[in-house]
């Protein structure tokens, strides 16, 4: 008979993984990332530990984006006063702000709660090609 096996946090072996982002797409890139951040791509995943790997992402500033989203796509954040509305179309904030646009496309798909908070921290965009991460010896994630 077989038997479920559930990983304990001690268990878990963590890998670096590297993607160049320079002509993909913002939403099939997040989902392969989140899916990585998650650990669904691991044959010992388990929903309740973080068993996801570090992901590096360079060149954030040459991702694409599909359709008429450059006028229609906007971005809201309120600070909770009156007329605290602030909106951000995805033009701009690929201008100006690439890196938050790719954090904020990877932070949607994974969980909103604790869990969520820690696989957060284990994602890294970069404007440019360059990033400090070389002594881990990231693998490129295909």
């Amino acid at each position: 008979m077989r038997q479920t096996t559930l990983l304990k946090p001690a268990e878990v072996k963590k890998e670096w993984y590297i993607v160049d982002a320079s002509g993909m797409t913002l939403g099939r890139l997040a989902t392969k990332v989140a899916t990585v951040l998650r650990g669904k791509h691991k044959p010992t995943y388990t929903p309740n530990v973080d068993c996801g790997d570090y992901v590096i992402i360079v060149n954030a500033s040459q991702i694409t984006y599909s359709g008429d989203q450059e006028e229609k796509k906007f971005y809201y954040q309120h600070s909770m006063y009156p007329g605290g509305l602030r909106t951000r179309s995805i033009g701009l904030m690929k201008r100006e702000y690439p890196v938050e646009l790719v954090e904020k496309a990877v932070h949607g798909m994974l969980p909103h709660n604790k869990l969520g908070d820690r696989m957060r921290t284990h994602l890294f965009v970069y404007e440019g090609n360059e990033h400090p991460h070389q002594a881990q010896k990231p693998m490129e994630l295909k």
